[in-house]
């Protein structure tokens, strides 16, 4: 029996007609398991950080001085998968599901492809990439053995990633979110086992969270193969021979999302590189602080996913202001959600703080980090939410431009300078006075249109 979702999300395809506490109804039923997604992401970090931060500001350093090189990376391959989901929920969107699984299955060829390469450099670069970062020598190869290590299950993660895209693309949000949780218990018990049983420090926190990553990439891809109503690749042979026009399609969306991780991830790089000079206490505060801040922002992923999803199929059902519409809504309701977690953040800083570190002066620094930032996440919803509407028209050329000026213009060259007048604090208003005008500028766009008006 077909569930209400279901219904709903046919009545897109089939050019039904939704009131608006259907459309509100069908974002927050969609959103919910994206959100509990993005959490379990968000609990994985917090439990590499908490159980490594325990054995000293040094060790949580190390790998707070090279996260952001792997978000570099894991941006280049969550742009590569997109290029394909979107596609994807297009097709679903007009009822094509054998259109679909083509491009599911290119896909498949084109992003592991990609992955492989993303990891062979990392492995080549990960001894001398902390030494470039401005790590010291008590940071440095523990930092360099984590980034290789990672590195090195970037295949899997992007075989993870990509199939809760396409999941989700088909609009089945449930299964990669419980896959997801799944995936932090599974964290949990090899992080204890290698962190603390097997005494292997920071290397047992990137083998633990590369093998529970290989567990889950091989759940979730059995699911969408085997299993997916719309989307299981048994249903018929197909190839998975790259096609031009798809693969010209992909480029087109990826393309810009690439660019934009490149200079959005090398604008957290140079944010690394001015908080450095500060001191191992101020490395290791900024990194846990950033941390502890994304249980606040994730959810806003999560309803972004929601976003790409919804409008996605509105847009390959040709339904445009319904997906404007569904646009507002999700929108709305990512600026509420981490509006009301705004405010607890504030109220909790020391306390979300103290569960990553015992270093009084860490917990201190980063808590006054936290409430600098608790006034910029009602602007970071907008930006983030709108921005995974305009990724499901296929609309990412300015929005990524927008993002990228925004970073660089806005919170970069500033905190050049503030960072040395007021030190770790500069930094971090900076930050907050960007996400609050980068909001701005993307609802100014949602309001505008411009962005269904290419399709």
């Amino acid at each position: 029996m077909a569930s209400t979702k279901d219904i709903l999300l046919r009545q897109i395809r089939s050019g039904g007609t939704l009131t608006t506490g259907q459309q509100v109804k069908l974002c927050l039923m969609l959103s919910y398991p994206a959100i509990l997604a993005q959490l379990s992401s968000v609990l994985m970090q917090y439990i590499d950080t908490s159980m490594v931060g325990h054995l000293g500001a040094a060790q949580g350093a190390s790998i707070g001085l090279v996260s952001t090189c792997l978000w570099l990376m894991g941006g280049f391959c969550m742009a590569a998968t997109s290029g394909f989901s979107v596609q994807v929920a297009h097709c679903v969107g007009a009822n094509d599901f054998r259109a679909a699984r083509d491009v599911l299955r290119q896909g498949l060829v084109c992003a592991l492809g990609f992955s492989a390469v993303i990891a062979i450099v990392g492995i080549a670069v990960s001894h001398a990439l902390p030494y470039w970062l401005g790590g010291g020598e008590d940071i440095a190869p523990d930092a360099g053995r984590y980034f290789l290590i990672l590195s090195a299950f970037m295949p899997f993660m992007l075989l993870d990633w990509l199939c809760a895209a396409m999941l989700q693309a088909s609009g089945n949000m449930k299964v990669p979110s419980l896959l997801s949780i799944g995936m932090c218990v599974l964290d949990v018990v090899f992080n204890y086992l290698f962190i603390y049983v097997l005494d292997m420090g920071v290397v047992g926190a990137a083998l633990g969270s590369g093998l529970a990553e290989v567990i889950t990439a091989a759940a979730m891809f059995a699911f969408l193969a085997f299993r997916s109503p719309e989307l299981k690749l048994t249903q018929e042979r197909g190839s998975f021979r790259p096609t031009r026009p798809v693969v010209e399609k992909a480029l087109g969306i990826s393309g810009p999302m690439a660019l934009q991780n490149l200079l959005m991830r090398g604008a957290h790089i140079a944010s690394t590189v001015i908080v450095a000079p500060l001191g191992t206490i101020s490395i290791a505060a900024n990194a846990f602080a950033i941390t502890a801040e994304s249980f606040c922002y994730m959810p806003g992923y999560g309803i972004a996913d929601a976003a790409t999803t919804l409008v996605g199929q509105s847009v390959g059902a040709g339904r445009k202001p319904l997906a404007q519409r569904l646009a507002w809504i999700t929108t709305g309701l990512g600026m509420a959600i981490m509006g009301l977690l705004a405010i607890l953040m504030y109220a909790f800083a020391p306390v979300m703080m103290g569960w990553l570190t015992p270093d009084a002066e860490v917990l201190t620094t980063g808590a006054r980090m936290l409430r600098i930032e608790a006034f910029a996440e009602v602007g970071y919803a907008a930006s983030i939410v709108a921005y995974g509407a305009f990724v499901g028209a296929g609309d990412t050329r300015w929005p990524s431009l927008m993002n990228l000026g925004s970073m660089w213009v806005v919170r970069i060259v500033p905190a050049l300078f503030l960072t040395r007048l007021y030190g770790l604090a500069g930094f971090w208003i900076c930050m907050a006075v960007e996400l609050n005008f980068r909001g701005l500028i993307f609802l100014v766009r949602l309001w505008r249109g411009s962005w269904l008006k290419r399709i």
